[in-house]
């Protein structure tokens, strides 16, 4: 395309948005080939391991190009989009978003600008490659492409026809995000893939069908002293799916990192679970009083935030509960700060966020970090810097009507309070059985950081306050 090498033209690559991600997948484009957009304007959302971030462009100018629809997962350092910073009207047949790519976009020699290029704040400064990465498996000439594909995919059969084979090799196979990294797992280039699906779609049977290994045959004598090449073992049978009573959800984004995540953390930290069931009414009532507070207006006021200020001061009282486990050098590193972590359910899984040095707030500042981090995580807008560095977390089961739970630690972090849902339960009171707000709690913990000894101390004291909220006052 002559317009991408125009001097006047600025390709804007997909940025590392999440610390050494390596892709991301463009969830909706706010701008089309045509608009205008200005330097700091939100050109797209994308979703990456770790969270949902909105990307500006860093310039002015005119749309001429998107060149991923939306639904693709874009590799860190390909160009997404291209813009015409002269200010001149858009290409009369620009190309559709949802259309997909005839080819990649090319960095020339002669195009490289020299020195420091303008990137987006917090993106670095470090050029990048608009090529993918090498793809996995062998690569086909386009004069042996035919051949390739008959041998190497239909041998038992007919051979594919030549014509298949000029798009194989000139054009962008077309696949589904999910298929490409099947594909990517498995080894298999999509462009010796014979595609079956409607419109010459690559499904996941044809991606199976090329990675599984061609059938043994007696070779002919001129090719019998040739040795076969070494494929990885898998199975030649490709799984059914019934598609009327069975759906299939892509593990992706952010519920693929908190799955592997919680994976790294069952099987690398040994986790040990106590309980401990509590007479809240107490802290109820203040929770009933606060709202009523003119200091507190307009503030998130609920019994989580009284939970988290009886954590934050259990931790002062029990400081080496807050710790980190280095296992390169061996070593346990304490931290002087809490960085206090929420657990949050949104629609694209569980993310958990932390408000940064929550020790030092006073109960107004702490219900005003709650509420935003709530607010945030709804809308999925929660940054990645936001779910970094936490030291200890807590997780509310019980707005889902759950008693408790056995809580998996965050990586990295040393311990994990749930709480269950707070309810009234026959409860023996100065004497007499009487109904009364009760809660279980249950705090899960490191045993590489925290024993039984220190652990118990810290659910006993978050205990000991939710029963009797004034050793907030004691306490602190």
């Amino acid at each position: 395309m002559t317009t991408m090498t125009e001097a006047s033209v600025r390709e804007f690559k997909m940025p590392d948005v999440g610390e050494g991600l390596t892709e991301a997948e463009i969830l909706k484009w706010y701008v089309q080939p045509g608009d205008k957009v200005t330097d700091g304007q939100v050109v797209c959302e994308v979703e990456t391991a770790k969270a949902a971030v909105e990307l500006p462009i860093p310039y002015d100018g005119v749309v001429r190009e998107l060149h991923f629809p939306e639904g693709t997962t874009v590799d860190v350092g390909t160009s997404i989009i291209a813009v015409d910073v002269s200010g001149g009207a858009a290409p009369a047949e620009a190309p559709a978003a949802a259309a997909a790519p005839a080819a990649e976009p090319t960095t020339e020699p002669e195009k490289k600008p020299e020195g420091r290029q303008p990137v987006l704040v917090g993106y670095g400064v470090a050029a990048s490659s608009t090529k993918r990465r090498p793809r996995k498996g062998p690569q086909i000439p386009v004069q042996e492409a035919s051949t390739a594909i008959q041998t190497e995919l239909n041998g038992h059969g007919p051979a594919a026809p030549v014509a298949p084979a000029a798009r194989v090799a000139t054009e962008r196979p077309l696949a589904k995000p999910p298929v490409r990294k099947l594909a990517k797992d498995l080894g298999v280039d999509l462009a010796t893939v014979t595609p079956t699906g409607p419109d010459g779609i690559i499904t996941r049977e044809d991606v199976h069908a090329a990675a599984a290994p061609a059938p043994e045959a007696t070779p002919a004598p001129e090719t019998a002293a040739a040795p076969a090449p070494a494929r990885t073992p898998v199975p030649a049978s490709v799984p059914t799916y019934d598609t009327a009573r069975e759906t299939r959800v892509p593990v992706k984004g952010v519920r693929k990192a908190t799955a592997a995540a919680m994976v790294g953390s069952a099987f690398t930290a040994p986790h040990v679970t106590e309980f401990v069931t509590v007479d809240v009414t107490r802290t109820m009532k203040l929770v009933e009083e606060l709202k009523q507070d003119k200091d507190m207006q307009g503030l998130r006021v609920n019994p989580l935030l009284l939970i988290a200020k009886a954590l934050l001061v259990a931790i002062k009282r029990n400081p080496e509960v807050n710790a980190s486990w280095d296992e390169a050098n061996q070593e346990i590193v304490l931290k002087h700060y809490v960085n206090l972590g929420i657990a949050a359910a949104t629609p694209r899984g569980l993310i958990v966020p932390n408000i940064k040095d929550a020790h030092t707030k006073t109960l107004p500042q702490l219900a005003e970090s709650l509420g935003e981090l709530v607010a945030t995580a709804r809308e999925g807008k929660t940054s990645p810097a936001a779910m970094q560095g936490g030291t200890v977390t807590i997780t509310n089961v019980g707005v889902f009507g759950v008693d408790t739970g056995t809580p998996i630690l965050n990586p990295g972090e040393s311990a994990i309070l749930a709480v269950g849902a707070i309810k009234l339960q026959p409860w023996v009171h100065k004497g007499k059985v009487k109904p009364r707000q009760v809660t279980t709690l249950a705090l899960s913990f490191d045993h590489r950081l925290v024993d039984g000894e220190l652990g118990s101390k810290v659910l006993a004291d978050v205990a000991a306050i939710l029963e009797q909220p004034k050793r907030l006052i004691t306490w602190a």
